[in-house]
């Protein structure tokens, strides 16, 4: 794995933005309703149920800030929050909608790849991959679509908890090795646990980086 710290300050900066107001701002499911450039943004995509309003709710530190569901798919549009008035967060539409309409699900991937075409404030996209099942088919499209649309992108594993920490070691050696064949990967894997709120520092550093 990459030789990869934080400085304190980096520290010290991650834990100050996300200990700031962050509010729910809007849902978009047509490009023009997109919010007028200015902020700089980040977002958060992955599978269908692989934690991703989990996460945000462990990152800013607010439980019901991005609603979670035991239906996989219920993100069905561009949330976006606001993190005090320096950043905006983007929760993408779940992949992999199983139980979606097909027309459904080809509505989300134009609205996705518009949003990355098109987001000039885009600064970089969080890849989000359950530790338990590894880079999937779907995540390797999803990194693919980035790679065309020249988005840097990092990885991201979530539910660390629930394997070993040896199983968790190889994942992030496996999934480095990967996102360097990738031109818009960045190589560094954060791996996090929502539940146990584990590797949420190095992630609100990493993110205060980019704005």
């Amino acid at each position: 794995m990459e030789d990869y710290t934080f400085t304190e300050n980096e520290l010290e900066k991650g834990r100050l933005l996300f200990a700031a107001e962050c509010t729910f701002m809007l849902s978009v499911v047509k490009i023009p309703d997109l919010p007028p450039f200015g902020r700089p943004e980040i977002c958060f995509a992955g599978r269908s149920n692989v934690g991703k309003s989990s996460l945000i709710n462990a990152l800013t530190g607010r439980k019901g800030l991005a609603k979670t569901s035991n239906t996989p798919g219920r993100t069905q549009c561009l949330n976006f929050f606001n993190v005090d008035n320096r950043l905006n967060l983007v929760d993408m539409p779940g992949y992999g909608y199983a139980e979606a309409p097909k027309n459904l699900v080809k509505e989300w991937q134009g609205l996705i790849r518009d949003y990355l075409l098109g987001r000039p404030t885009l600064q970089r996209v969080f890849v989000l991959i359950d530790s338990r099942h590894g880079i999937k088919e779907n995540d390797r499209a999803m990194m693919k679509m980035l790679d065309e649309c020249a988005v840097s992108y990092q990885i991201v594993l979530t539910k660390g908890d629930k394997i070993s920490k040896a199983a968790q070691d190889k994942l992030c050696t496996e999934v480095t090795e990967i996102s360097k064949k990738h031109p818009a990967a960045h190589p560094f894997v954060h791996k996090t646990s929502s539940e146990k709120m584990l590797g949420f520092d190095e992630l609100r550093a990493e993110i205060g980086k980019l704005c």
